[in-house]
């Protein structure tokens, strides 16, 4: 059984906790975070009616790198629950330091992640979508390196969905490009394409 070690003012060791204890508490944790992260997720998705057949959605101009439908709902299903293990890691890191920074930068990307289909997908709103993700793409970044500090394992949990932010920002720039006039756009009736 190998022992972590802490020294305290003092300069002498304390046991902190095993290594089956430090898995423990994370997988105590992650029963909490994993599900939490996937069903805040699922909520934020289906309250915007961020499906393919949302009529106003239906209505965009699609960009030539916009994946098949089916992509996303898969996608996101493994960025949260690798976002849940990460934030598990990092709430079992008691008395890490910088910990306490790290999780309240989760919670703000988290934040940001959240609000953007609703904004995106009920509200129409392409540009104030944009600015969502761009500022989620830099306090991700800040979630990162913070976590980084108190878990590595955690950070680079982190850096496949900071991708995956990247390639959808680069999505909704194309889809406000190509959409202009619906930016904000009513997109209650029926769709209807004039090609002239």
């Amino acid at each position: 059984m190998v022992r972590v070690q802490a020294t305290d003012l003092s300069g002498a060791m304390q046991q902190i906790a095993s290594t089956a204890q430090l898995r423990a508490s994370i997988a105590r944790w992650a029963l909490f975070t994993v599900p939490l992260c996937l069903g805040l997720g699922f909520l934020s998705a289906s309250a915007a009616g961020s499906v393919p057949d949302n009529p106003w959605f239906a209505m965009l101009d699609k960009p030539a790198l916009y994946p098949p439908p089916l992509v996303f709902p898969i996608v996101w299903s493994i960025l949260y629950v690798m976002m849940g293990v990460a934030l598990a890691l990092i709430a079992a890191a008691r008395g890490a330091r910088g910990r306490g920074l790290a999780v309240g930068a989760f919670a703000a990307q988290l934040a940001l992640n959240l609000a953007w289909s609703p904004v995106f997908f009920a509200g129409h709103r392409l540009t104030v979508a944009l600015g969502i993700i761009v500022a989620l793409i830099v306090v991700l970044g800040v979630t990162i390196a913070l976590t980084w500090r108190v878990r590595r394992m955690a950070a680079a949990l982190l850096l496949p969905y900071l991708v995956w932010v990247c390639f959808a920002s680069l999505l909704n720039l194309q889809f406000l490009q190509m959409n202009a006039a619906l930016d904000g756009a009513d997109g209650s009736g029926p769709a209807v394409r004039v090609q002239i």
